[in-house]
């Protein structure tokens, strides 16, 4: 399921970073007890995604949310000349001197859509999707963390599909491995 998403997005694409991690009711007593913060510097793992405007997603897992990570993934990922929309997030700083048409949103001062169509709402969206998705579970390993976002990066780029074609697709990916 992974490997069945487009290798290159192009057009107005959205980037964003988030972290999934469980609860903090249900830490440990002495994880709770060092303290964390929320966003950027909380101990969970950082996922980093890109949303091109037909809907379609891809996520992965990264080690952190600097722009030495990113920018190359958004790179490999993008094609050269489309529109980039994300927040202000400093990682991103420098886009459009790789080639891309840069749009930001400021969170920070409750910034969501500038108007004219730049914003990340969608993947903001899968984001919800995806955490209430894992929460449902009771919650994953780290270690097996990129195998659900799989799944569910496949679920959601094919969730218009009906489900008897989303089938026959799922048994052609199984015979491409076997073969």
């Amino acid at each position: 399921m992974t490997k069945d998403i487009p290798e290159i997005f192009s057009g107005t694409v959205e980037v964003d970073e988030t972290y999934v991690g469980g609860q903090w009711k249900n830490k440990q007593k002495t994880v709770r007890d060092e303290g964390t913060k929320r966003g950027r510097g909380t101990k969970k793992q950082p996922v980093f995604g890109i949303l091109c405007r037909n809907n379609t997603v891809w996520v992965e897992v990264v080690d952190d949310v600097d722009a030495g990570t990113l920018q190359p993934l958004i790179s490999q990922k993008v094609s050269t000349g489309s529109i980039v929309c994300s927040d202000t997030w400093k990682a991103y700083t420098g886009i459009a001197a790789r080639g891309y048409v840069h749009r930001l949103v400021n969170h920070g001062e409750r910034q969501y859509s500038d108007g004219k169509g730049n914003h990340i709402n969608g993947l903001e969206g899968f984001w919800g999707y995806l955490k209430r998705k894992i929460a449902s579970k009771g919650g994953v390993r780290k270690e097996r963390l990129h195998l659900f976002l799989g799944e569910y990066v496949w679920r959601y780029n094919h969730r218009s599909v009906p489900e008897r074609i989303k089938i026959q697709r799922i048994i052609q990916l199984l015979e491409r491995i076997r073969c």
